[in-house]
């Protein structure tokens, strides 16, 4: 079964932002869904099989998973952070709202109107971004360059919360979406470490400094610690994960947040974020996925579907330069038909000898999967998925340097998997029947045309 012969690929989308705080065309922030004109995935070349939805919701195999979405995503487009966020944000609303109906009302909801105001005054009177980190004010204090001091009185640091535990802070069995080595919780699980909470609650602090955002020095809204961790991961300046967020965003954000930890303080961030990873990022890894061998298996795969076209044209000229009748001409159009079947089909990303057995070269980061430790590429692949966690960064693991010392030969013909993904095959079927298609249609044109010419009879 295949699509329609008229399929074509998703194009690639190169970066841009489309921000509904900046003032660029963008999705409204009171709408439902981003944009209803680009809504159906089939559009872009990606079959409903294959939408953002069903990829996140874990109803896709191998190779279209969230796992390989986020690998894709570290390793390709090197913009995790996006996808990091928006998973953290859903099992944060997951929980917000199992909390009891006491407790959501300490966060009350932050409404459009709210929104709309909040974005207006910044527009009229922007925060003044200070552009000195908190690690930088640091090293000035106590010298002619510091920095007047900070009206923005750090969470929880200095004095006891009077309220002792917030509502529904994690215990040691529900972490929600922390790892284990990442969790900063004391043993009875009622509060952070003093040294995660105080670090986060600096950097937290110094965001809303900087966003000239007075905070209040305790709370007992539900999930304030981890929404100071939220911020100093993705929000502050010079965070591990930070968002690509326009000064306004990330203002008018850090002004919400100061007011409540209702999931709706995010709902401008999230439109912005969410858009990049449906109209972006998704349709960039379906049109990477397709491909079902590495470069230099697929430029290999171009030369010899080149090779082929070579060698069709040199047998046709010789027969036409010779005494034979114009029938055997048509033997040239073996090379012409496999040379064109194949240059087209790598000129989409595809071997297809690979595709003949429905085969795909394993990634580079999945080649020493099983040669490295188990317990470091069991903590790799948890990191990843980390809501609270480090950098992105990747050069520093075991896979990219056995890679690079990797010969040419070896990388043209690594060790392959089957494609479990039925959706995807059925897009890689399609593309090869449009190559054979097209082989056949312009070999004939080819063939025609030495069969037209006149004798040469020179031997």
């Amino acid at each position: 079964m295949v699509y329609s012969l008229a399929y074509r690929r998703p194009p690639h989308v190169e970066s841009r932002r489309t921000s509904t705080a900046s003032g660029e065309s963008g999705p409204s922030i009171g709408g439902t869904t981003l944009d209803e004109a680009q809504d159906n995935p089939i559009n872009y070349g990606i079959p409903e099989a294959l939408s953002f939805d069903r990829i996140i919701d874990g109803g896709t195999c191998p190779p279209c998973t969230t796992r390989d979405f986020m690998n894709y995503l570290i390793y390709i487009e090197h913009a995790a952070e996006n996808l990091q966020f928006f998973l953290w944000y859903r099992d944060y609303v997951r929980r917000f709202d199992l909390l009891s109906e006491n407790e959501r009302k300490l966060a009350p909801e932050w409404t459009l109107e709210q929104a709309e105001a909040q974005a207006l005054a910044l527009k009229d009177n922007p925060a003044p971004m200070k552009s000195v980190s908190a690690d930088a004010a640091s090293m000035f204090k106590g010298t002619d360059f510091a920095a007047p001091k900070a009206t923005v009185v750090e969470l929880g640091r200095g004095r006891p919360n009077p309220f002792g535990t917030p509502p529904m802070t994690p215990t040691p069995g529900d972490h929600g979406s922390i790892a284990p080595s990442e969790f900063p919780w004391s043993d009875s699980g009622s509060t952070l470490r003093s040294g995660f909470k105080a670090s986060h609650d600096k950097k937290a602090a110094g965001a809303f400094d900087a966003a000239d955002v007075k905070l209040q020095p305790f709370t007992i809204q539900p999930f304030r610690e981890e929404i100071s961790r939220v911020i100093s991961t993705y929000v502050a300046e010079g965070a591990p994960r930070q968002l690509n967020l326009s000064s306004k965003e990330r203002a008018g954000l850090l002004h919400a947040l100061a007011v409540t930890t209702h999931p709706t303080a995010f709902r401008r961030v999230l439109h912005t974020v969410e858009w990049s990873l449906r109209h972006q990022a998704h349709q960039n890894f379906i049109r990477w996925t397709i491909c079902n061998g590495n470069r230099p298996r697929v430029i290999f795969a171009r030369g010899l579907g080149i090779a082929g076209i070579l060698g069709g044209i040199l047998a046709a000229v010789l027969i036409v330069l010779s005494n034979a009748g114009r029938g055997w001409r048509v033997l040239s159009a073996i090379g012409f038909g496999i040379g064109i079947a194949t240059l087209v089909a790598a000129w989409k990303g595809m071997c297809v000898v690979l595709h003949g057995m429905h085969h795909r070269h394993l990634r580079p980061w999945e080649l020493f999967a099983e040669d490295d430790d188990a317990s470091s590429v069991l903590e790799l692949k948890k990191d990843s998925f980390d809501s609270i966690g480090s950098s992105n960064s990747y050069e520093d693991q075991p896979w990219v340097a056995k890679y690079e010392k990797r010969n040419l030969i070896r990388k043209v013909f690594d060790r392959e998997v089957w494609i479990q993904e039925p959706a995807l095959r059925q897009i890689q079927d399609t593309i090869f029947l449009q190559a054979v298609l097209g082989s056949v249609v312009l070999t004939a044109i080819c063939v025609g045309i030495f069969v037209a010419l006149p004798k040469g009879s020179f031997y």
